[in-house]
């Protein structure tokens, strides 16, 4: 006896009338379509350790880059066919073409297949096919695998995007009957469009929406007609033309059933119904061993990995994907009142978030799904209007609450396991050990995680998640990436996504561990690199995710890569990064001894180099020189060197005085120096004012008055003698020197913060209503009041006599 179960591919009631054949057929050998190299994987099935969502991942083994998935939900006919017959002791195997096929011959290019059943080539997106407008994870999109979503879910790798917006290189395409469109037949040129088998049978059926025919037809009923599917689908296929891919497969199909049929009489096939009619054809043997003659085969390896839910949505354009996985979870896992259990769970969603719901908000909700399915003429309440009850009720009308519900509920970022001695790569088994021993578990929600780098398990976690960036695991985002690196904080944003597991099979060349992984990886970055920053910046890296074997190979690309390098700016962009990593190394306990003497010859080359580069700038060219200055400067505060500060204070002061420097550095040069106490006010304002003179051109006084305020403006506020400078030179411009001149001072005074161009407006202010004066009264009472507490502060008793002669000084 040999029966052919056409399955569409996550169908929670496929699922339940597949458990419910097997169990009347009692099959001794079950048939699933699917890649048959993970065949010797099929008995993890029986593990506890193997919770789906999971995946089968294949990839080439000399080529790990190029790989493909094959995801199972709980709610997959599949996955429920593997179970019962692990469960029952029963052999199984999969009996799809061999994915090694296509790995030798098809180009690479990374891909996120289907799951292994089918039932048409319409609906499953294309190579490269984005999500269709409107298709998003918002309720209400219908409760079945749709028409646009898993018409076929067929069981090679539909080719979708592996990180859900499209192709990215690296992998191979399984092939899927709905892989994409049909080669004309009649040779004219012109794609013919895929059928859609689903589309097909609701539009006979007279519904105008697939997702709704199929839900009431076989969700909602639980009992799919496995004969009147496969007739419907022969029906269709008669008048369809053939995909080229499916034609070899079902070749391949055929082979395995003819040979599995010499040694068990009772099979149980699992297939997309699309492919039940080509299996139940009487074709030739030799007709098939002919399509299949002359293929290469690569060298591939399978495992299991986890996978979410949120993976196996088709908005995110995987193509034999479902709208709503966590709805269909829910279906295939409640016995009864799916409704109402469906709607406390909402509930529940909605409390979490701190919205009031009450037991009342659920009943309404429950009468209004159940009265919305009675004037639709729909046997039982579906997604569409449970969502509407939701949103009514629950949600009061509020789109943003129904969306939360959409999120956590109707997809529901659901993450599966594996077990821990599940075969895979070395280097997955150490990434395993080490979130094991830090305690950082995988999750595919987004949390943020927050660590003290004094704590022993805070630092482990740091290094590991810089460590897997350089693998190109960005498990973690850097939250601060501004200022954090500098103290005992860092911020992550943490969430785990499936195709991280290809990333560490392609890095696994690269070490067996994550340590020695990264350390290549780094050391190989920086032979390659021809920036000298980039360099500098692996040198942070190396800090950062503690590599001290990455240290000497990366030290000297940087010395060799300075020596090579003429330009000052670019050396002058390489020091803030190693600036960073000699100031705060201490706190990672890096031993940083040779980047010191790097530093400084660096910095040595700077300061010679800086003078000849000042000459003849553009005003372009001087904003730039400024910004490297800047960053240079504040490098330079942060080592421990007091020497170095020195001699760029000194380079600065030789080159703040020259007639041939820009306008714009020369004020910035100058105001460095006054921060730094090498000028004092007098000689400030002297400097300021041989720039704001009648001689001076407007333009030129009003960038170097740009250097000099850059970055704030409070020394207007507290130096009334140079607020006053400006302020006089601003009054004596004529009209025209006005014009010129106010676009660059609008834009010098508007990066002031609004307190600092208030304060500056109220001293010019004062200044106008006292005849041009400064206001330097003091109120001596008011003053008083705070002698008190002053005194206690500074340890001892503070007279008025001492106030009255602070402001006769001022």
């Amino acid at each position: 006896m040999e029966r052919h179960y056409g399955v569409r591919h996550h169908g929670p009631g496929s699922a339940r009338a597949l458990l419910r054949a097997l169990d009347e057929q009692r099959p001794d050998l079950v048939l699933i379509e699917g890649p048959p190299e993970a065949d010797d994987l099929v008995r993890w099935a029986a593990d506890d350790g193997l919770v789906p969502p999971v995946a089968l991942l294949g990839y080439v083994t000399d080529a790990p880059g190029t790989a493909a998935y094959w995801p199972f939900a709980v709610f997959s006919p599949e996955w429920q066919a593997i179970r019962w017959a692990v469960a029952h002791d029963v052999p199984v195997r999969f009996f799809d073409l061999p994915w090694a096929y296509r790995a030798a011959t098809e180009p690479a290019r990374t891909t996120e297949p289907a799951s292994p059943v089918d039932s048409g080539p319409a609906a499953a997106a294309g190579p490269g096919t984005d999500p269709a407008p409107g298709a998003d994870p918002a309720p209400g999109d219908g409760s079945a695998p749709g028409a646009g979503s898993d018409a076929d879910a067929g069981s090679g790798p539909v080719p979708g995007p592996a990180h859900g917006r499209g192709p990215a290189p690296g992998s191979v395409p399984e092939p899927d009957s709905g892989s994409g469109p049909v080669p004309d037949p009649d040779g004219d040129g012109e794609p013919v469009r895929p059928v859609d088998p689903i589309g097909e049978l609701a539009a006979a059926a007279g519904y105008d929406d697939p997702e709704r025919w199929w839900e009431d037809v076989i969700e909602h009923r639980g009992m799919p007609a496995f004969e009147a599917i496969a007739e419907a689908m022969a029906a269709i296929r008669a008048e369809s033309p053939d995909d080229p891919d499916d034609l070899v497969r079902e070749a391949h199909m055929r082979t395995v059933l003819r040979a599995a049929r010499r040694t068990h009489e009772n099979i149980a096939v699992v297939c997309g119904a699309w492919h039940v009619p080509a299996l139940t054809a009487k074709v030739p043997a030799g007709a098939d061993a002919a399509l299949l003659k002359g293929r290469k085969k690569a060298k591939v390896t399978f495992t299991w990995v986890p996978w979410t839910y949120g993976r196996l949505a088709s908005w995110q354009g995987y193509g034999a994907g479902v709208r709503s996985p966590g709805w269909y979870h829910h279906l295939f896992t409640t016995e009864d009142e799916v409704i109402t259990r469906w709607l406390v769970k909402a509930a529940g969603v909605l409390r979490d978030d701190g919205v009031p719901v009450s037991s009342a908000h659920v009943i309404e909700s429950v009468r209004l799904a159940e009265a919305l399915a009675v004037l639709r003429g729909r046997p039982l309440a579906g997604l569409d209007e449970v969502t509407e009850a939701a949103r009514a009720v629950l949600c009061e009308g509020d789109e943003l609450r129904l969306d939360l519900i959409g999120r956590r509920l109707v997809v529901s970022e659901r993450l599966g396991e594996v077990p821990d001695d599940m075969p895979a790569v070395p280097l997955a088994r150490d990434l395993a050990e080490r979130q094991r021993a830090l305690r950082l578990k995988p999750s595919p929600l987004e949390a943020e995680l927050r660590l003290d780098l004094r704590k022993e398990i805070d630092l482990g976690r740091s290094r590991l998640l810089h460590r897997l960036r350089l693998l190109g695991v960005p498990w973690g985002e850097p939250a601060d990436r501004g200022g954090g690196k500098g103290t005992f904080r860092e911020t992550w944003q943490l969430r785990w996504q499936p195709e991280y597991a290809v990333a560490l099979v392609e890095a696994s060349g690269y070490g067996t561990t994550v340590l020695d992984a990264a350390t290549a990886r780094l050391v190989e970055r920086a032979r390659r690199s021809e920036v000298l920053a980039e360099v500098t910046a692996l040198v942070e890296v190396a800090m950062l995710a503690d590599l001290p074997d990455a240290y000497p190979p990366v030290l000297r690309a940087l010395d060799t890569r300075a020596a090579l390098d003429a330009d000052v700016t670019h050396l002058m962009a390489a020091i803030p990064a190693l600036a960073r990593t000699l100031r705060y190394g201490d706190v990672r306990g890096t031993d940083l001894g040779a980047l010191g003497t790097v530093t400084a010859a660096l910095l040595g080359r700077v300061y010679a180099g800086l003078p000849s580069a000042v000459l003849s700038l553009s005003d372009e060219a001087a904003q730039h020189l400024r910004g490297y200055a800047d960053a240079v400067h504040a490098a330079v505060g942060l080592l421990d060197d007091a020497g170095l500060r020195e001699r760029w204070l000194d380079t600065l002061a030789s080159l703040s005085g020259r007639d041939d420097l820009h306008g714009l550095l020369a004020g910035r040069f100058t105001r460095v120096l006054y921060e730094a106490d090498r000028l004092d006010r007098a000689e400030t304002r002297r400097r300021m004012g041989l720039v704001l003179t009648a001689g001076v051109p407007p333009a030129v006084a009003a960038r170097w008055i740009e250097g000099f305020l850059a970055g704030g403006g409070l020394l207007l506020v507290h130096d009334a003698a140079l607020l006053a400078l400006v302020d006089e030179w601003l009054a004596a411009l004529g009209p025209d020197a006005f014009t010129e001149a106010l676009p660059l001072l609008r834009r010098t005074f508007g990066t002031f913060a609004a307190p600092e161009r208030r304060a500056i407006g109220e001293r010019v202010a004062g200044a106008a209503d006292h005849g041009g004066g400064d206001d330097t009264r003091v109120d001596h009472d008011v003053a008083g009041s705070v002698l008190p507490t002053l005194g206690a502060l500074l340890g001892r008793e503070i007279g008025r006599r001492e106030i009255e002669s602070v402001g006769s000084t001022t």
